[in-house]
């Protein structure tokens, strides 16, 4: 038989397209599919929106603003740091917000630099302004962020002045001579001497000091270090300003002890008055602010006191009620008692301790003594 007769006989056997059959599928096979590929899709968003959140949001009990997280924060090195400084957990957490909000990566190398630690508390001054939602509010998260910048203040570094030329220009200074302390600013520490105001005598006019006496002049520097030295009188000159002193630079310079706040020079028109106190019948004691308004300049300013110069006589122990007017018209109040007094020329200069300070008014005093308002 030939081929093409046997492929006539036996023709190929295969199925028809008709007889192929598929696995059928029930519906209970059809919802277990979907629940499954639905999960999936959630849990894909879940992780989705995580990310973001951690990505582009930290937001504690108090404080709202968003921000992008940065790489890179350590945060056990900033636990550490908290730790060593006493802070709580809602201040550690202030601390956190503080450094995040302006990108930092590095916490201990920001929390050892003045500099680094006022552009980060100065941004996260101006963000908390931005974003608080009531005054009260605005209040409590400003009064917790000035608390950690002054126990930071109180906690940096070591003696950074070496010498009399890093004495701050225009800054408050004590001139000491024969045992008595006279007031001076500083107008210059450049050049081969050291510039100060002549001081007054007890009758308004310029001591009369012979050159090469020896003095103690004592500063502070813008971080609240004190310093002292040991200088002789060069000469004198007169001014457009008034009678100077010049005195011999020094290397020999003494450690004081911190104070235990910022303190700021500046010259601020101020009103006080005459507190009194009374004992009631009941035996506690009133405070009674009297009429009689006195007048004067701040010459200083802390969070715990001031200088005010003044030509009313006020004795030490006096109490007073401060008040003076920010340039955005708000008013600073507080309760003082006036520490000791000094005389400059015609003028008085009392130092006040503050006794009682209203948290708005001590907010603002802070960001005054930090300069973070413009």
């Amino acid at each position: 038989m030939s081929i093409l007769t046997s492929l006539a006989i036996y023709p190929l056997q295969a199925r028809r397209p008709t007889d192929l059959t598929l696995p059928r599928v029930t519906v209970d096979q059809a919802l277990i599919f979907l629940y499954v590929v639905g999960a999936v899709i959630l849990f894909m968003v879940i992780i989705t929106i995580i990310r973001k959140r951690s990505n582009i949001r930290f937001l504690s009990d108090n404080y709202r603003p968003e921000f992008e997280r940065k790489r890179g924060f350590s945060l056990f090195a900033l636990n550490r740091v908290a730790g060593k400084l006493g802070l709580d957990r809602e201040k550690t957490k202030m601390l956190e917000f503080v450094l995040r909000n302006d990108g930092v990566t590095d916490p201990e190398r920001s929390l050892n630099s003045p500099n680094l630690l006022d552009r980060h508390f100065k941004r996260a001054f101006r963000t908390i302004e931005r974003t608080s939602i009531s005054e009260e509010e605005l209040n409590n998260r400003l009064a917790t962020l000035f608390s950690i910048r002054n126990t930071l203040e109180s906690n940096m570094g070591k003696v950074t002045a070496t010498s009399t030329r890093q004495v701050p220009e225009n800054s408050a200074a004590v001139l000491e001579i024969e045992g008595k302390n006279y007031p001076v600013r500083v107008i210059s520490s450049r050049g081969d001497s050291l510039i100060v105001e002549k001081p007054m005598g007890s009758s308004g006019a310029p001591l009369r000091l012979p050159r090469g006496s020896k003095v103690n002049i004592s500063f502070f520097t813008k971080s609240s270090k004190g310093f002292s030295v040991e200088s002789r009188i060069l000469g004198f000159a007169d001014t457009a300003n008034g009678p100077i002193l010049q005195l011999v630079h020094s290397g020999q310079i003494k450690k004081l002890s911190n104070r235990r706040f910022r303190r700021r020079q500046t010259v601020i028109s101020t009103a006080f008055f005459l507190v009194r106190v009374e004992e009631g019948r009941k035996k506690e004691k009133k405070m009674i602010v009297e009429k009689q308004k006195f007048s004067g300049n701040i010459m200083d300013i802390s969070i715990g006191g001031c200088s005010i110069k003044t030509n009313s006589l006020i004795r030490a122990g006096q109490r007073l009620k401060i008040e003076f007017t920010r340039e955005d018209d708000s008013i600073v109040v507080a309760l003082g008692e006036v520490l000791r007094t000094e005389r400059s020329g015609t003028s008085t200069i009392m130092h006040v301790k503050f006794l009682k300070v209203p948290r708005k008014s001590l907010n603002s005093i802070n960001a005054m003594v930090y300069d973070y308002t413009d």
